[in-house]
């Protein structure tokens, strides 16, 4: 079967990562009748690694402006597909009008979050969100197939726009093995001092909906109350919302003692930051699968962590919750977790333990077995057709 990959969309991030995983683990899905061809931007063509079974197409057009990129994708794209592949598959949750059966990913819940996307004010942004809304409703409905990454992403999916004609499942995505350490010995937060603090890590994009501020505001309370912790903050940045961030720094902590923005970090290196902190906080109030939170799991971090979904349902029992609204709630989830030295130990271990049933080789496995199923239906529909 020739499969294909609509990667038009995709440009960093956990989709980036998602995509190759994917094609990394593809050995365990379907075995030598996966053959794949690829299109894709230069910058993202350049990042799959040779393989005989995969062809890479780098079109130009995706290298230009949004607009330019999705006139492709939605207009000349389709023409493209149909002699090409069997069946398409689009990641990035968007398509044209195609003649072959396709399989659509959801990934971005903002669309579909109104409520967070009016964070952003008048702006493009809302104004850009408002759109996909459109588009991804449009390629949800049209689509053989959607993959959803969550129960609480189907469920609002489906209440926003209503039942979809297409088969559906979830297939969650994986966490790279250099992730993985057993938790450590937990210590006493009395061990912990001036010269040894405790490292609370956050890792997202600073975003209005990530909340970052929050939590820095939470971190200067605990330390006013003698606590001994500090806060490292990785990821990029919206510009709007990092200005936030650092106005809110700079009332809290003015010289940078306690609380550091680092910036992105390449996903690459990015284990290694959580490897070396003592503890992971996730303060975001709209997600799909925030694949650092199963990345913070898995290196065995105690977390604390909004108590929105679905983040509640990702961790369970492995985690304590907070307001991600209310500074005071993140410092008292915060503050429990350092002062109960079992708890913190139950937690890791939980989180750890969880984070095994979250495998690429099982999210390739299923992803390629679904778009085959999928293509298979939608034959055989054709061939029930041409009988009746």
């Amino acid at each position: 079967m020739r499969y294909g990959i609509d990667a038009s969309n995709l440009r960093s991030g956990g989709g980036l990562n998602h995509l190759l995983c994917l094609l990394e683990h593809r050995r365990y899905s379907q075995g030598d009748d996966t053959n794949i061809i690829l299109w894709g931007s230069s910058a993202l063509c350049d990042l799959i690694p040779p393989r005989k079974w995969i062809t890479v197409k780098v079109v130009p057009d995706l290298d230009a402006g949004p607009l330019k990129r999705l006139s492709w994708q939605m207009l000349r794209f389709p023409k493209l597909s149909s002699s090409a592949c069997d069946v398409l598959f689009a990641p990035g949750g968007l398509i044209g009008d195609h003649h072959v059966p396709t399989v659509v990913m959801c990934r971005n819940m903002l669309p579909f979050e109104l409520s967070e996307a009016r964070r952003y004010g008048a702006s493009y942004m809302l104004a850009r969100l408002l759109f996909l809304r459109l588009l991804q409703a449009q390629a949800f409905r049209r689509a053989d197939g959607v993959v959803f990454l969550s129960d609480y992403a189907r469920d609002r999916v489906v209440e926003q726009i209503g039942a979809l004609s297409g088969m559906t499942a979830l297939i969650a995505h994986g966490v790279e093995h250099r992730f993985r350490r057993e938790p450590r010995v937990q210590r006493s937060i009395k061990e912990f001092s001036s010269a040894r603090e405790f490292r609370l890590l956050y890792v997202s994009i600073v975003d209005v909906y990530k909340h970052q501020w929050n939590v820095a505001t939470a971190v200067a309370d605990l330390r006013l109350k003698g606590m001994p912790i500090t806060l490292e903050i990785v990821g990029p940045a919206y510009p709007p919302a990092l200005r936030r961030l650092n106005l809110s720094l700079q009332k809290v902590d003015p010289t940078g003692s306690f609380i550091q923005y680092c910036g992105e970090v390449s996903h690459s290196e990015l284990h290694h930051r959580l490897l070396n902190a003592d503890g992971f906080v996730f303060a975001s109030t709209c997600e799909n699968m925030p694949n650092i939170l199963l990345e913070a799991m898995a290196a065995g971090l105690p977390i604390a962590c909004s108590d929105r979904r679905p983040m509640v349902d990702i961790l369970g029992e492995a985690s304590v919750f907070f307001d991600p609204l209310r500074p005071d709630s993140i410092s008292r989830a915060i503050a429990g977790m350092l002062q109960d030295t079992d708890e913190r130990t139950h937690i890791a271990r939980r989180a750890y333990e969880q984070a095994n049933f979250y495998s690429w080789e099982q999210c390739a496995s299923d992803t390629f077995s679904f778009i085959k199923e999928c293509a298979g239906k939608r034959s055989a529909d054709q061939a029930a057709d041409i009988w009746d």
